[in-house]
């Protein structure tokens, strides 16, 4: 039997988006709120500590950045697919959450006045990339975990897998979850729920994400009748550590590191004069599989062709102070120092553009459900994220939701009934319809498949032909998975009964990316259409919908909000 829990407001994932949110309730309501935080892994564990290079943000008025350029900046590198509302809301607000962490105790990297130490960063046409060396994620999380722990308004429910996301005519009631350690079956209720819980990198094989960012919070969603949208956007990051997909931050580059092809050329030369090695991610990567393909690259016993990162030219001094991460994961993971021998990269899937559907708030069409992070497509990356503005996204609506929670809360709403037979039914697909079941499907094996397919053919560059052909195996691994076993029917601690829930997910969410991208005809952003190699401003200047209906996937449009700049051709 179910056991159950009482909450005055559920914050699903604790990386930076859901615990900044969590921070901004508690507070403000004190001892008046009890939140419940909910990650499948220990809290400082989250993905958010993986990120490296910086947060950005506007502080240097006076020597010549400006909130106009940052948002300019922002839009242009979304290929204009960016809400110009949002934007502006983002860059307004995002130097205030700098000016806090702050104030919290993070050590910001410093310049030699002592001031805060901003780097470059593609794309950025001023360095705004506020770094607390290349750990920028980590000291983030932590300076919010630290500060947490003044408050004594929440309880961590670590090492719990959310199975469902349960509501009632559009209202939010609760979520369904295992308690991994106890292998208790649990009902969590509350009033507003917050999904912070990241994106779905993990859908490729080659990706720089933590292998337990599986999508969930994406697929429940889905599945409980949001929309998501702009799925077909994922961003390659350009440096990727060859062969395992470990991130090298853009930080490199932005303290002047070459990218090389097997003749030594500084190749960027030839695809954005201007910028070089700092134009947007999309561009570099779609450089980078052009020289791959070219046969400009080296080659690799994993059977990944890549090219050279080059920092020996940057001086041991700089890359010890700014760059230490890097070369230690270079160290350990290839067995190469930096300071003397360049780094082996090739772009790798790094993010999702797309997300739940909010308003610019993160509130969701959902009563009481709220979006922030990488979770949520509030519309502010359009078809291509600048690097340093993810971070930033999330400490700036965790702000924004934890706010707009509070508010919700403050309406005294009554707390709804959780329809028992609700949990009863979830409890029996989990502990009974795929725990207990005897199938003939390794979950491995389909995994796997799935990201085999997914590098294979919504990579950097897609075709019609590929994209129908991915379509064709994921319904065909659907289908296989209706067979799927869970070898081990125990309860306490079942990595594989998780193993097989997250692939549920992901299958689901691999199908809605692809029908997203294949519908999309045009080339924009992080959406490389060989068969359509230019931008169609006329046909696609519109954000993607997907809608779970009982007959399939629905895909429908809604106009991007142009507030302040035209579309206009791309030049770096």
């Amino acid at each position: 039997m179910a056991e159950y829990r009482t909450h005055d407001v559920l914050i699903l994932g604790t990386g930076l988006a859901g615990l900044r949110a969590a921070l901004e309730i508690a507070r403000r309501l004190g001892d008046d709120v009890d939140i419940g935080l909910v990650s499948k892994v220990q809290l400082m564990r989250a993905h958010s500590v993986c990120a490296e290079g910086g947060t950005a943000a506007v502080l240097r008025v006076a020597e010549g950045d400006s909130l106009d350029l940052h948002a300019w900046d922002t839009v242009k590198g979304s290929d204009f697919l960016a809400d110009q509302d949002v934007v502006y809301r983002f860059v307004e607000q995002s130097p205030a959450e700098i000016l806090q962490l702050e104030h919290w105790g993070i050590p910001w990297s410093r310049r030699a006045d002592g001031r805060i130490l901003q780097r470059d960063f593609g794309g950025h046409n001023f360095p705004r990339a506020t770094m607390a060396a290349d750990r920028t994620g980590f000291f983030e999380m932590q300076c919010l975990y630290d500060t947490l722990q003044k408050y004594r308004n929440f309880t961590r429910y670590d090492e719990v897998f959310v199975t469902a996301m349960l509501t009632v005519d559009g209202g939010f009631r609760g979520l369904t979850a295992i308690d991994m350690p106890r292998g208790q079956f649990l009902a969590l209720r509350a009033k507003a729920l917050l999904i912070a819980t990241g994106g779905a990198g993990t859908l490729y094989g080659f990706t720089t994400y933590s292998r337990s960012v599986s999508g969930d919070g994406l697929a429940m969603a889905y599945r409980i009748g949001l929309a998501l949208e702009d799925m077909e956007f994922i961003q390659f990051h350009p440096t990727g550590l060859e062969p395992s997909g470990i991130l090298i931050t853009e930080g490199c580059r932005g303290e002047g590191g070459y990218l090389r092809n097997a003749q030594h050329e500084r190749f960027m030369e030839r695809y954005a004069t201007e910028k070089m090695e700092l134009a947007p991610r999309d561009i570099i990567s779609r450089a980078m599989m052009r020289e791959i393909e070219a046969g400009r690259a080296f080659p690799s016993d994993s059977g990944l062709p890549y090219l050279h990162l080059d920092l020996t030219h940057l001086g041991a001094a700089r890359i010890h102070e700014r760059l230490p991460l890097i070369r230690e994961l270079s160290m350990k993971f290839v067995d190469i120092d930096p300071v003397d021998t360049p780094i082996p990269v090739r772009p790798v899937a790094h993010y999702s553009m797309g997300g739940i559907e909010t308003d610019i708030n993160g509130a969701t069409k959902a009563h009481g459900v709220w979006a922030a992070g990488e979770a949520a497509c509030v519309s502010l990356h359009g078809a291509n994220r600048l690097g340093t503005n993810s971070t930033a996204e999330c400490l700036v609506w965790g702000g924004i939701c934890g706010a707009e929670i509070v508010d919700f809360l403050s309406s005294e709403p009554p707390l709804e009934r959780l329809p028992n037979e609700l949990v009863a039914r979830e409890e029996q697909r989990v502990f009974t319809e795929l725990l207990e079941t005897h199938g003939t499907e390794n979950p491995y094996e389909l995994g796997h498949a799935l990201r085999f397919l997914m590098d294979e053919h919504m990579g950097v560059y897609r075709s019609r032909d590929g994209l129908l052909l991915a379509k064709h195996e994921v319904e065909a691994l659907r289908q296989r998975f209706a067979q799927v076993n869970v070898s081990d029917k125990g309860r306490i601690y079942n990595v594989n009964l998780v193993n097989v829930l997250e692939l549920d997910n992901q299958l689901e969410l691999a199908e809605v990316a692809i029908r997203s991208a294949l519908q999309r005809e045009e080339s924009r952003g992080a959406h490389a259409r060989t068969d359509f190699p230019e931008r169609d401003d006329g046909d696609w200047l519109k954000h993607t919908l997907a809608i779970r209906t009982a007959e399939g996937i629905s895909i429908e449009y809604k106009p991007v909000t142009i507030s302040h700049w035209q579309p206009v051709e791309r030049r770096y």
